[in-house]
């Protein structure tokens, strides 16, 4: 996969999907389905443990929550891709509304949302 740029990740997902002919498929509405349906996948491994247990799971579990990472990423860049979306651009341009909407000096060590600090 080379080094691995998003650039690089999103050609590798358009060549896939074109080579199995599965495009007809990776409509916004399909892939933003199969996207919450890999992010319950991943929500599931966590489920019922604890705080703690959650912060050390055994290096098999660790496996099985890198690839719902994946499916998950994989899912989203695809999602991005087909919606002419730049993903890093629009992840940068939600940094600097979150430094605006969360400073700091008004909410380090709270975990209260924007609207209940103001």
């Amino acid at each position: 996969m080379g080094d691995g740029s998003l650039d690089q990740i999103k050609e590798q997902l358009r060549r896939f999907a074109a080579d199995r002919d599965w495009d007809q498929f990776h409509s916004p509405k399909n892939l933003s389905m199969a996207l919450i349906a890999e992010a319950a996948e991943l929500v599931e491994h966590f489920q019922w443990v604890t705080e703690e247990q959650s912060k050390s799971l055994p290096s098999e579990k660790l496996a099985e929550i890198e690839m719902e990472l994946a499916d998950v990423q994989i899912y989203l860049v695809r999602l991005a891709d087909k919606l002419q979306l730049d993903l890093l651009a629009a992840v940068e341009k939600k940094l600097a509304i979150n430094e605006k909407k969360y400073p700091a000096s008004k909410v380090r060590g709270s975990s209260k949302k924007y609207t209940e600090y103001k």
